[in-house]
């Protein structure tokens, strides 16, 4: 079964200095037909203001997953981590038992567009983790790369969830497929471009959500930068 859900009907919140679609249930915006999907919870789709962001809060029991487009954001959490992220680094926090950060832009001239992604996890209660790796372009072109799975397979970060996370980038001719096991679900979020998934036509912010469906194919992209989720049902 295919569900198509297109970027106009996810949830929309404007801060002034963040901008935000929410592809699930979250914040002022809930609608139960839209909750989540197996694990998965939260898809964000942010853009903060140069000088702004997230002030210091706290998170338990999720799997936070950041994958930046464009820009760069800055990280710092009580576990002692602080970096910047920018296109092509994906960061994994667990926030286990407990855990509190920020995230903030700190370019004062630009904006700083990313993706927030929360998987529910297999396991509550667990310490607190930070992992953070840089997969190039090159390693997506064309192609789905792996970048997050429960067991750190293809160098992709570690997720406490049985569930992987595929990135792609695709134009022009190239074209991508991924098998999946009938009884679990693959979820389609094109971040930008656009693209043919088992021939439905995505745009940005789009999404495709399959249920019993043997394979995720991929083709006619324009510029396209695909998130690609096996999850378990």
């Amino acid at each position: 079964m295919l569900t198509l859900r297109r970027s106009a009907d996810r949830g929309y919140a404007d801060h002034g200095w963040l901008k935000s679609f929410h592809s699930f249930s979250f914040a002022e915006y809930y609608d139960p037909k839209h909750m989540g999907f197996g694990p998965l919870r939260v898809i964000n789709e942010d853009r903060v203001a140069p000088g702004a962001g997230f002030g210091t809060h706290g998170h338990r029991d999720m799997e936070i997953i950041s994958y930046v487009l464009e820009g760069g954001l800055e990280h710092r959490d009580s576990m002692g981590n602080g970096s910047v992220i920018r296109p092509g680094d994906v960061q994994r926090m667990s926030a286990g038992k407990g855990v509190m950060h920020s995230e903030y832009n700190g370019s004062v001239d630009h904006s700083v567009h990313f993706l927030q992604i929360w998987i529910m996890p297999s396991a509550t209660g667990i310490a607190p983790g930070y992992e953070e790796k840089h997969f190039d372009a090159a390693q997506k072109r064309g192609r789905l790369c792996l970048i997050a799975s429960p067991d750190a397979a293809e160098g992709s970060v570690s997720v406490h969830q049985d569930a992987r996370l595929y990135a792609g980038l695709f134009d022009a001719e190239e074209q991508g497929a991924l098998t999946i096991d009938p009884g679990r679900l693959a979820y389609v979020h094109l971040a930008r471009g656009s693209l043919q998934v088992n021939g439905q036509a995505l745009e940005a912010g789009d999404a495709l959500l399959l249920h019993g469906e043997p394979l995720v194919t991929l083709a006619q992209g324009r510029d396209a930068e695909v998130l690609v989720f096996d999850m378990v049902a």
